[in-house]
């Protein structure tokens, strides 16, 4: 008796576990995830580590954002274009990028320009640069 009664709220369980996975997935419907996810220093250079998630329903073959990279002193350390490559929809992708001569610490904003470059079939005008939804679980802070 009591095993029917674990048995059956295992459903209630998963049921209960998945409703924050699908109002995640939900809500980034449209939108173009970037989160920076991590950001290390190794010889000399910053390693960042991106999640991409394309929120919409199209496939993004090739796209290029144009960043603008900030000291903790406020000034423009560089420009500097991200190609985050193919995108699928719906299905998350990590890139990471090496930026040359300058440490992670010394890091304290990304801000996304713009869209250099946004190909894929079906893909409105636009629609990298309007869809762009920025975060960090870093130190650093990305705008865009």
């Amino acid at each position: 008796m009591k095993r029917l009664g674990i048995i059956s709220i295992v459903p209630l369980i998963a049921a209960t576990l998945g409703a924050p996975l699908a109002a995640q997935e939900n809500d980034m419907a449209g939108k173009i995830s970037v989160e920076l996810n991590a950001a290390q220093t190794a010889d000399n250079s910053c390693q960042l580590t991106f999640m991409i998630t394309n929120g919409l329903a199209t496939q993004i073959d090739k796209v290029v954002y144009e960043t603008v990279l900030f000291e903790k002193s406020g000034q423009v350390n560089r420009l500097a274009l991200f190609d985050f490559g193919t995108l699928p929809p719906a299905r998350p992708r990590v890139r990471q990028l090496v930026l040359p001569q300058i440490t992670c610490e010394q890091l304290s904003r990304v801000l996304f320009n713009g869209a250099n470059t946004c190909d894929g079939e079906g893909l409105a005008e636009g629609v990298c640069a309007n869809s762009f939804t920025p975060s960090s679980r870093t130190d650093i802070e990305v705008l865009g």
